[in-house]
Order: C-alpha cells, then structure tokens, then sequence
C-alpha cells in the first residue's frame, strides 16, 4: 500500500553463507528485517549508511539463516480446489459457486449465486478469477472516481493488480493500482483501501500528515484497517480441480 520507491538487489555474508536480500529504502525511522517467500527483505531510512544496515543483518545473522531454511523446507500449502456448491466472500457476503451451462457466456452474476461454465474442468480456476477480475474492475473504478470527487482530485488511472502481499499502491505519477481481491471485501474495507491511496497523492509517505489526509476521507480508518487484517486471512486461494 505504500507508494513505490527503488528497491535494489544485493548479498551479505553470514557465517559461511552468501545470502541474498532486497534492500528498500523509504521515509521509515529503523532498519526492518523481514523473511518470506521471497527471502531476505531489508527495510531502511533513505539516509541510512549501508554499513550500520548490514552490520544489523549480521546481529540478526543467526536468526536470518533459520528463518530461510525454514521457508526452503516449508511444505507449500495446497490451495482448495474450486466445485459445485461452494461458497466465497464478494462484498463481504457469502455467495454460492454454481458449475452450469449459461450459453457462450463462460460466467455469470445473479443474485448471491456466480455461475461459471468453464470450457474444461481444468480451467475452473482461471474462470473464476476472470469473473472475479471483470466484477471488480467497474466497482473500483466507481469507487475511486467517488472518493476523488470528495478529495477534490480528477480520477487517477486505475490498474487492476494481482500483487500477494499489497492491496494497493500509488507511484510518483499518482497512478493507482488496486488489488482484484478487494471484491472478496465490504465495501466500507474497499473504501479505506481507495482512500489510504488517494491520500498518497498529497503526501508520498506515512507520516502524521499522512494519516490526517486519510481520517479526512475516511474518519474511521482505524477500524476499517483492523478489519482489513482479519479479514486477508479469510480471503480464499481456489485452484481448480
């Protein structure tokens, strides 16, 4: 959600190993470590001297090299397998999966219920994300075009995204990119995502400015972001059968 900045790749020893880590800089106050899937990622103050950085990497040296391994070692977890009957969060409302012939058309919204009709059962999952994406390209748009009336702003260019880890971002053009499962949300959690991104086109940064630009389009974004959490865990990953 943050706006983007240069990230830069590089590689540290530790102990009798080369690891390799992303390094990120940004208006942060402390030097961050963070390991998942995609390895070692460093977060940093812009002005920070790459020297004290890498001299907290290798305090923490022990702690990296387990964390690694236990990723490398980690069983990936299956994603369940999308059927007949199932149900998921769309706007926060639970909706029926429904596998059956609509004509040509490969899907289908009715009420409380998506109709998918894939051309083969292997492509069950790649039906239901294109529904998905379709359904919440127009929300989004809509979404952003209100919340940048009431800022003030002309509607930025939208960009669906298929990011894992970020529900939106804003570069230094003032581009938007939305994450496409934030039609699994309410509405009211799509809307503090809009506007923590519209924020960003006045301050590119988290700072107290920041979060009063957020509270004057969202007064009650704090429990709109504690919602935003616990419902990201409950966010299905179908694959299909």
């Amino acid at each position: 959600m943050p706006p983007s900045v240069p990230e830069a790749d590089r590689s540290i020893v530790i102990g009798d190993q080369t690891v390799a880590y992303r390094l990120r800089r940004s208006q942060r106050r402390t030097i961050g470590l963070t390991i998942d899937h995609r390895g070692l990622r460093v977060g940093a103050p812009t002005r920070a001297h790459l020297g004290d950085i890498e001299s907290l990497i290798r305090q923490h040296g022990q702690w990296v090299l387990d964390k690694l391994a236990a990723w490398r070692n980690r069983t990936a977890p299956t994603a369940p397998t999308v059927t007949h009957g199932d149900t998921l969060p769309i706007l926060g409302e639970a909706w029926r999966i429904e596998l059956t012939a609509i004509g040509r058309r490969r899907w289908q919204f009715g009420p409380q219920t998506l109709y998918l009709n894939p051309a083969t059962p292997e492509k069950i999952g790649e039906t239901l994300e294109k529904a998905l994406r379709d359904h919440a390209r127009p929300l989004l748009a809509e979404r952003l075009a209100l919340h940048a009336a009431r800022f003030g702003v002309p509607t930025p260019p939208l960009r669906l995204s298929s990011a894992r880890t970020r529900w939106g971002s804003c570069n230094q053009r003032g581009d938007i990119a939305l994450n496409w499962r934030l039609v699994h949300l309410p509405l009211a959690v799509i809307d503090y995502v809009v506007c923590h991104e519209l924020a960003h086109l006045r301050e590119m940064n988290h700072s107290p400015r920041f979060w009063s630009v957020v509270e004057q389009l969202c007064p009650d974004w704090r429990a709109r972001r504690r919602e935003l959490r616990d419902l990201a865990r409950q966010i299905p990953r179908f694959q299909s059968t």
